[in-house]
């Protein structure tokens, strides 16, 4: 809705929209070696989380998007990040929007392969 709101002023664009990363650009490194412990710096308690889950963090962050640009020309500001996905886990809650939760969850194909998601040829 923002886009179309704003798409007579500023035209054509694209934009990343996803969550607003903590992160900054200079961390890109120990993201890459150590991912749990620049989380850690912004998300506490996510490890407390984890473990209650059974779940591991990745040990490597390859890859952080960047929605600057949407919050900016759109004045779009994201509701969900990843302190929400913690909170809500914490408190039994589905921490997906109630949008992500009707829409569900769909696939790249409409049959399954042998090595994933994708077809992988040897």
């Amino acid at each position: 809705m923002a886009a179309i709101e704003r798409a007579p002023a500023i035209g054509f664009g694209r934009y990343i929209v996803s969550a607003t990363t903590p992160f900054a650009r200079g961390e890109a490194s120990d993201l890459r070696r150590n991912a749990p412990s620049v989380v850690r710096k912004y998300a506490p308690d996510f490890e407390a989380e984890y473990k209650r889950r059974g779940w591991k963090m990745f040990p490597s962050i390859g890859r952080v998007y960047d929605n600057a640009r949407a919050r900016a020309d759109l004045g779009w500001r994201p509701k969900y990040d990843f302190q929400h996905v913690i909170e809500s886990l914490k408190s039994n809650r589905d921490p997906r929007s109630a949008l992500a939760q009707a829409i569900g969850s769909k696939g790249y194909h409409d049959e399954t392969f042998e090595d994933g998601p994708y077809p992988v040829e040897r």
